[in-house]
């Protein structure tokens, strides 16, 4: 978008395994990279922001080129397994109907205006998230068509008015993220996903179970340590 430089891209890094890969996906495409880490007062907050410092690490993201924030009032309201002890995280059910205790009320839009800012200040056009679809707890700030409202609202909400949100893997499954991860040499090995524990992964929480069964799928061996490993078919 600035002729011969390349595109600018401010990416939402959690530190799990789909955002990892998003930014792996966004490094290929050969844009200039800016990663943004939010903190929203979850249980596993230290471990994922570990998480985040090491795959920057990786893509060797300068430190100017880093944004670490806390939006801990998500926490202070509640609502959510993630964010309340007093809700305790539910044992993993992948046919689940229902809207699992996980959700976090409309979270990925603090953390997109937040992106969004930082897109506006440093001149960036595009903004990167792993949002899954196909193969997520069901969350509704997860679907395609959130996501078009969304750059909607940014075509009319901001100055710049060129920022556009990109949602790399939010059709494939964890099977077919882990692939792509692997394909482009993605430090899996530093991601975190699990919802409860911060030392070892509980294998049980619906993070945890799919997380293990797309890597049992797509036959790639799981990196991330567990206390316990059940088959999710």
């Amino acid at each position: 978008m600035n002729g011969s430089e390349p595109d600018q891209a401010v990416v939402l890094v959690s530190g799990g395994l789909d955002s990892c890969v998003a930014l792996a996906w966004a490094a290929a495409q050969g844009w200039s990279l800016r990663v943004l880490h939010v903190g929203y007062g979850q249980r596993t907050a230290r471990r994922e922001a570990q998480a985040f410092r090491e795959i920057a690490d990786y893509y060797c993201v300068p430190p100017d080129r880093r944004l670490e924030v806390e939006i801990t009032y998500l926490a202070e309201m509640g609502g959510s397994s993630l964010t309340d002890p007093r809700i305790e995280v539910e044992a993993a059910d992948l046919e689940r109907a229902e809207m699992p205790l996980s959700y976090v009320p409309f979270r990925n839009t603090h953390l997109l205006a937040i992106a969004t800012s930082w897109a506006e200040v440093t001149g960036s056009e595009l903004i990167v998230i792993g949002a899954v679809s196909e193969d997520s707890s069901g969350y509704p700030d997860c679907r395609p068509e959130y996501y078009e409202a969304f750059n909607a609202l940014l075509r009319v909400g901001t100055a710049a008015r060129n920022i556009r949100v990109v949602t790399p893997v939010i059709g494939l499954d964890k099977a077919a993220i882990v692939r792509l991860g692997a394909e482009l040499g993605a430090p899996l090995h530093a991601t975190w996903s699990c919802y409860r524990d911060e030392d070892q992964a509980c294998g049980t929480c619906d993070s945890c179970a799919l997380r293990l069964r797309g890597f049992q799928r797509a036959a790639v061996p799981d990196p991330a340590p567990y206390r316990v490993r059940p088959i999710y078919e």
